[in-house]
């Protein structure tokens, strides 16, 4: 019985760091895709930018459940005394992911970048309503519970407000973001009828890990033997779903519904550095 938990925290312990791997490798493929192309026609800023407040908030839980000795105390009282089944790896990920979203963003200031200048009024060059309303509320949400807190703070976590729960809603701001960011995204290919300039591999890459997300923490749970692994780190759960959701809607744009020559047409007439003299796509 030794053995064969020993076994399965190594494969835990495998599987987390190869998603944590594919996660991180699905940032690369649009930011390169854009510089090859020295453009962002067909993508939209309010994907990166939205990342940018979905993974601050993620890094600042995962600091917090690793870090932390009150939250972690917090979370063992909540918990039947277990510790959070955050991992060093989600820790990792989630700052190499803040990087990577701040740096595709500023991709949208082409002086910075040398990039081909879109015009101002063109869909996805500027943050949405919308999507600049979720970014603001996210703070404001997150800063009131703070509040709420730090005023009637109840000595026992256990019965009443306490700071785990200011963590608790910065990890439900990352699950909300990650509910809402594709949307943009998925309406424009629908528009285009085109996934021209959206980069399909990070697609792959946020598909294989997300599967290996959640399977980790279905392992480290049943290490535990109590599912609260997984009631007490719900936003890992559903971020490995939601992601994987998302990834089938633009695998099936990509591979079956766009890929045609009507597509194709309609990219080499709205953005032409997609394609060579041959008419081969360079993407």
């Amino acid at each position: 019985m030794a053995a064969s938990y020993s076994f399965l925290e190594l494969v835990s312990e495998i599987f987390g760091w190869i998603y944590t791997l594919c996660w991180s490798l699905s940032f690369y493929p649009q930011p390169i895709l854009n510089c090859r192309r020295r453009s962002t026609t067909g993508t939209t800023i309010d994907f990166p930018s939205i990342n940018v407040v979905g993974f601050l908030a993620y890094f600042a839980s995962n600091a917090a459940f690793l870090y932390s000795p009150r939250i972690r105390h917090e979370y063992a009282l909540r918990n039947h005394g277990l510790t959070p089944t955050v991992q060093l790896n989600d820790f990792a990920f989630a700052a190499h992911a803040l990087a990577l979203s701040i740096i595709t963003t500023s991709q949208f200031m082409p002086s910075l970048w040398g990039f081909e200048k879109r015009g101002r009024r063109e869909p996805g060059v500027r943050i949405s309503r919308s999507v600049m309303g979720i970014m603001v509320g996210s703070f404001i949400v997150v800063g009131l519970v703070a509040f709420i807190v730090f005023l009637r703070g109840d000595p026992d976590p256990r019965t009443g407000w306490a700071w785990i729960d200011v963590i608790y809603t910065a990890s439900y701001v990352k699950l909300f973001i990650t509910l809402v960011k594709y949307m943009p995204q998925v309406l424009t290919n629908y528009r285009n009828h085109s996934t021209a300039g959206w980069s399909i591999a990070q697609i792959l890459l946020d598909f294989a890990g997300g599967i290996l997300s959640v399977i980790q923490l279905s392992i480290d749970s049943y290490l535990q033997r109590d599912w609260s692994g997984i009631t007490g780190n719900p936003v890992k759960l559903a971020l490995g779903n939601a992601s994987m959701f998302f990834d089938v809607i633009f695998m099936v744009q990509h591979f079956y519904l766009y890929n045609d020559k009507r597509a194709k047409a309609f990219a080499e007439e709205y953005d032409p550095l997609l394609y060579n003299s041959s008419g081969e796509r360079i993407d």
